[in-house]
Formats: structure tokens, C-alpha cells, sequence
């Protein structure tokens, strides 16, 4: 934005991609799928282990932090579980559409999780949501909950997320995306107990990648031949929040960090 560099993204091109992933975390979470999974690798049978920490997704209440493109999608594969809905966003959803998923609004993330058994982070990174998910906020979630992000990794506080594990304020987390990445192989994410994490691919399936080539071929296209580029691609536009940009984002820095980085090459 200082320098008046157009940015422009695919939007939309893996949306579907990414939800899908969100549930199958939480059902991955809540079924306790990996570490049963594990034990059929080990040569093992043990029944009584899978199951201790198994749980039905039916009847639970299932939050999403952001509820636009990917947000909008889980609450839409998640209705036919049979669970109450809720969700938080800076813009709330039509009242047909409230009605429709069965969906209770919430003002803030902190008004929200209290209520939710499981919570999913489907928001951008900017000033307002670096670091949303600190040790404060995951106190106020219930006991034993659990918390999956496919957005961005600086929305939670890595330690407080690993600490979280430990004691059993939550359950589980499942995220897809790390800071810093590529994740250094001694990211406490990597070793800590109750996680299912996976290294950033939930929107890159290979029906997504083709969507990635169409939608940066016209956006070239139209840049190169002077042509408007679509509003729900535009992020940044002479200088200004654009398009889906001035939707989604807030203007600010949210990198910082890059010492911490550093720290992690080793």
C-alpha cells in the first residue's frame, strides 16, 4: 500500500478445498482418527485407547472466527451434522442466510468461544487478528474444547496453543498453517500432544491447483492488456484497500516476527 503496488489474489479458487479440510479436522479431533490410525500402523489392537478420547460431532456447538468465503462453506458442510452453529465476523450475514444454517451470531471471538465445544479460525492475518488466539483467549474457551486454524499461524499464539495441550484446556488443535514456514523441526507444534497438524496443503489439492492456474492467467491477462482485473480478485489498488481486500483486511503489518524466524532456522 506505501509503494501503490496492486495485489491481487485468486479468491475463491480454493475456498471449497480449504473447508473441506476444517472438517475433516474437527471430525479427525473429535473421533480421535489419527491416533487410532497409529495404532493399526503399529501392528496394535487397541480398542480401548482409540475410543477413550472419541466423541460424536452430533449435538456439539461448532464456532467459526471469520465467516466469509471458507467460513460460509464449513457452516455449510457442517449443518447436516446435526450441530448447533454459531459464528463471528466484522460483517454479519444476512438474516435469510442467519436463518437458513441455523447459525447464532456473535459480536466478538470472546463472546463466542465460551459457548463452543469446537472453534475454527476461517479469518485473515492483520492487525486485528495477529495473535487473537493468546493465552487469554483460550482460557475463556471451555474445558477440553477444540480448536482448529487453516488461516493463518500468528492468529495463535504458538506456546499458549502447545501449553493449552498439556494441561487439557484443549482437547486439540489441527491446524494447517505454521509461523514461521516452512516449520523448523523443532516447532513445538510438531511434538505436542492432541494435534493434527498438516505442512500448509489444505488449499492446494491438485482441483484447487487448476483453479490457481485459470484464475492467475486472467488476472496477467487483463493486468498486461489494461483491463479492470474483478473486484473479488483485488486486494490492494492505488494505494488502497480494494475489492475483497477492503472487505477482509484491515491496513497495518502483521510480519513481524522475523527474528523469531530466524531463531527457528536451526
Amino acid at each position: 500500500m506505501d509503494r501503490g503496488v496492486t495485489v491481487a489474489e485468486v479468491t475463491y479458487c480454493n475456498s471449497i478445498s480449504v473447508s473441506e479440510h476444517v472438517v475433516m479436522m474437527i471430525l479427525g479431533l473429535v473421533r480421535n482418527y489419527i491416533p487410532s490410525y497409529q495404532w493399526v500402523v503399529k501392528g496394535g489392537w487397541n480398542i480401548a485407547d482409540c475410543v477413550a478420547r472419541s466423541y460424536d460431532v452430533e449435538g456439539m456447538d461448532i464456532g467459526t472466527v471469520g465467516a466469509g468465503r471458507i467460513g460460509s462453506a464449513v457452516l455449510r458442510r457442517l449443518k447436516p451434522f446435526d450441530v448447533k452453529l454459531h459464528y463471528t465476523d466484522r460483517h454479519r450475514l444476512p438474516e435469510a442466510v442467519e436463518k437458513e444454517l441455523g447459525v447464532t451470531f456473535h459480536k466478538t471471538a470472546a463472546q463466542m468461544v465460551p459457548v463452543c465445544d469446537v472453534v475454527t479460525i476461517n479469518a485473515p492475518l492483520h492487525p486485528e487478528t495477529e495473535n487473537l488466539f493468546d493465552e487469554k483467549m483460550i482460557a475463556k474457551m471451555k474445558r477440553g474444547a477444540y480448536l482448529v486454524n487453516t488461516a493463518r499461524g500468528k492468529i495463535c499464539n504458538r506456546d499458549a496453543v502447545a501449553r493449552a495441550l498439556e494441561t487439557g484446556q484443549l482437547a486439540g488443535y489441527a491446524g494447517d498453517v505454521w509461523f514461521p514456514q516452512p516449520a523448523p523441526r523443532d516447532h513445538p507444534w510438531r511434538s505436542m500432544p492432541h494435534h493434527g497438524m498438516t505442512p500448509h496443503i489444505s488449499g492446494s489439492s491438485l482441483s484447487a491447483q487448476a483453479r490457481y492456474a485459470a484464475g492467475t492467467r486472467e488476472i496477467l491477462e487483463c493486468w498486461f492488456e489494461g483491463k479492470p482485473i474483478r473486484e473479488e480478485y483485488l486486494i490492494v489498488d492505488g494505494g488502497k484497500l480494494a475489492g475483497a481486500g477492503a472487505h477482509s483486511y484491515s491496513a497495518g503489518d502483521a510480519t513481524r516476527g522475523s527474528e523469531e524466524a530466524a531463531h527457528f532456522k536451526t
